[in-house]
């Protein structure tokens, strides 16, 4: 078929340009609700893409014809992923044009013959195809590089939450607004060793906790894998149990708290947490809530030396009597000094527990009776319990 008899075709496009970008907004505005609300896409803006990829349309039907200008394409399909625009709707808009000038040129039927019209057709149809896929090419590269791009900002500030240097322009409450954490709720934080070389421990973690409702910022060192989390009201037992489920490496858990500038403290408790677990183990330790378990926990050298001063000679006996009596005296203070409380916990009778106590007054020259000697005892188990020896 001559050029001249298609380039017809294209001059006739050429002319009714305007009035063709007028009825593709149209019909986009009507059927594509997203576009209608104008909140990520103004008119003006669908005007001049519609304008620049029609142009391009009419270089491909004219004489020179060749491999279609695909530049219009690429730079929609970059634009509309930076505006938020779904590709779906994106790619609808190319659909709607192809319809609107396929019906334009069958009203052109006694203007053209059949077989220009039918190689008309075939040209508009292939450009179409071609920017479609360079609309969506240049949407997904936009769309990965803008995902790398938050990823890498959520990863600085999960750093800056937990080291306590958002830098002079923003506290730890805009840190959290910004990773879309709640400013006045409780949060824990989480640190997990990496089972290699900077790789996840807790994989797909943040999304899992997500599907639960639940908010968090997560940042991967060569070594670990720390994460701060929101946890609301009737989350934590939830938060704890996709924990648990996802842990591949020694994970600690810090204790709750309520004020964002606490998380470099929550940090520290997090990892203190994780080095209680033996050395290689999988399986998640959270943090005791005591505060004397916090200030023992900051100065782990003290907690040795008053463990070792207390208890020694507790520690120096088998490890089957140690842990029966730390056990013991671990439920007697829980339970506020209640036989029959610990007893139960401990699943034993009243009477071995006082037993045990007795034993545990025999080695240590202390009585759990006694305020003061129960004072330093207690301090000492928490040392045995949160000191790493």
């Amino acid at each position: 078929m001559s050029n001249t008899r298609i380039t017809e075709v294209a001059q006739w496009l050429e002319a009714g340009v305007p009035r063709f970008v007028e009825e593709i907004i149209a019909a986009t505005l009507e059927q594509i609700p997203i576009y209608g609300r104008e909140k990520l896409v103004s008119r003006d803006q669908l005007r001049q893409s519609l304008e620049h990829n029609l142009g391009f349309l009419v270089a491909a039907l004219g004489p020179e014809g060749g491999p279609t200008d695909l530049t219009a394409a690429r730079a929609t399909g970059r634009r509309r992923a930076e505006q938020g625009m779904p590709l779906p709707e994106v790619l609808q808009v190319y659909r709607l044009a192809y319809a609107i000038l396929w019906r334009a040129l069958l009203d052109e039927r006694r203007r053209f013959a059949t077989d220009v019209l039918l190689e008309a057709a075939g040209t508009i149809w292939r450009v179409i195809d071609e920017t479609s896929l360079a609309v969506t090419e240049s949407y997904r590269e936009t769309t990965a590089q803008l995902l790398r791009a938050q990823q890498r900002r959520r990863s600085a500030l999960v750093e800056a939450l937990l080291t306590g240097g958002p830098g002079s322009a923003a506290g730890p409450w805009e840190a959290a607004a910004l990773l879309g954490l709640p400013p006045d709720g409780r949060a824990v934080v989480v640190v997990a060793e990496t089972r290699g070389l900077a790789e996840e421990s807790l994989p797909e973690i943040e999304r899992r906790l997500a599907a639960a409702g639940i908010d968090s910022g997560w940042r991967l060192t060569p070594s670990l894998q720390m994460g701060v989390v929101a946890v609301k009201d009737g989350q934590y037992e939830p938060f704890l149990d996709i924990l648990r489920d996802s842990a591949a490496a020694r994970t600690g858990v810090s204790p709750l708290y309520r004020k964002l500038s606490e998380s470099p403290r929550a940090f520290r408790l997090a990892r203190a947490a994780l080095v209680m677990l033996p050395s290689g183990s999988g399986g998640v330790r959270v943090f005791s809530p005591s505060p004397l378990a916090a200030v023992l926990a900051a100065e782990p050298a003290e907690g040795a030396r008053l463990a070792d001063l207390v208890l020694g000679p507790v520690l120096a006996q088998s490890s089957e009597d140690r842990d029966v009596l730390l056990d013991t005296l671990e439920a007697f203070v829980t339970h506020s000094g209640s036989a029959e409380k610990a007893a139960a916990d401990l699943h034993c009778h009243a009477n071995t527990v006082r037993y045990r106590l007795r034993r545990l007054q025999e080695l240590t020259g202390r009585s759990p009776s006694d305020p003061q000697d129960l004072t330093e005892l207690t301090g000492a188990l928490y040392a045995v319990r949160h000191t790493p020896r």
